[in-house]
């Protein structure tokens, strides 16, 4: 049985990798994570658990966050 949203958690360490880790280049892979992530949680509750993916109170957290403001590894 595959992993959810393990391609995406997969593409943000390849992307990392490739940047030598400079978030701000990989803001939209970290946008797929999070909306694969939002989806699993919908279909499968927020009791449901995928190592992929932040804790459901986290990752509503961390989309407020980039939906204030322009939350760019760079800033940080």
């Amino acid at each position: 049985m595959s992993t959810p949203c393990k391609p995406q958690a997969c593409a943000i360490q390849a992307c990392l990798t490739k940047t030598g880790f400079d978030e701000s280049k990989c803001t939209q892979v970290i946008d797929q994570l999070y909306e694969c992530c939002g989806k699993f949680y919908q279909d499968k509750g927020t009791d449901a658990r995928t190592p992929c993916c932040p804790i459901p109170s986290l990752l509503k957290l961390k989309l407020e966050q980039r939906n204030k403001e322009p939350l760019d590894a760079r800033l940080v």
